[in-house]
């Protein structure tokens, strides 16, 4: 048995952190994505000579 009882706020402070959690790993996960593409996407021009090859 716990020497302290948790409080109902706890319960509900840590399901608001585990949403927070999840909405700014997604973020991350967006800005990672985009970041990926903008990098690997080459000129147009320029991934039409590639794949001509």
């Amino acid at each position: 048995m716990a020497i302290t009882k948790l409080h109902e706020i706890h319960d509900r402070r840590r399901s608001r952190n585990v949403g927070l959690g999840l909405v700014l790993g997604l973020f991350v996960a967006l800005l990672m994505g985009l970041t990926v593409v903008k990098v690997t996407v080459l000129d147009p021009a320029r991934a039409a000579q590639e794949v001509s090859r």
